[in-house]
């Protein structure tokens, strides 16, 4: 069955930009790995999801769609308003690329997960591994 216009607007606007499944399941996964963070700094450029000021790292964790996770079929623009989604998700693309650029700058190393690849155990392995393995490079 199609979806009208305004239940995909209700849908839209449900969705949250912090503490989300998939970042909350990265959080619980990262914390029983020992690992010891801050969230969302509001003093660092993107206000990224969570903060390792030990290892000077920083983790944003992205949701496919909203961040056009590239080759990813999550990432599917919407065949309607095609204006619109098209501003909207080429901003979002571009605010991550000038966050990025403006958290290397300051020395931070900045670390992104997909919510595609959270998922996969052995990703978030490799996230924690890199995490601990990073000093503000």
């Amino acid at each position: 069955m199609k979806e009208t216009p305004e239940q995909r607007s209700r849908t839209m606007r449900a969705v949250r930009s912090r503490d989300t499944k998939p970042e909350l399941t990265v959080r619980r996964f990262l914390h029983a790995a020992g690992l010891r963070y801050i969230l969302h700094d509001r003093r660092l450029p993107g206000s990224p999801d969570l903060v390792f000021p030990k290892y000077r790292t920083v983790v944003f964790v992205h949701g496919c769609f909203w961040h056009q996770h590239a080759n990813c079929p999550a990432a599917s623009r919407p065949r309607s308003n095609t204006e619109y989604w098209s501003r909207k998700l080429t901003s979002n693309v571009e605010r991550d690329a000038r966050n990025r650029v403006a958290l290397e700058a300051s020395g931070w190393t900045v670390l992104v997960i997909w919510e595609c690849e959270i998922r996969e155990r052995d990703a978030l392995d490799r996230l924690a591994e890199t995490i601990r393995s990073s000093r503000g490079r």
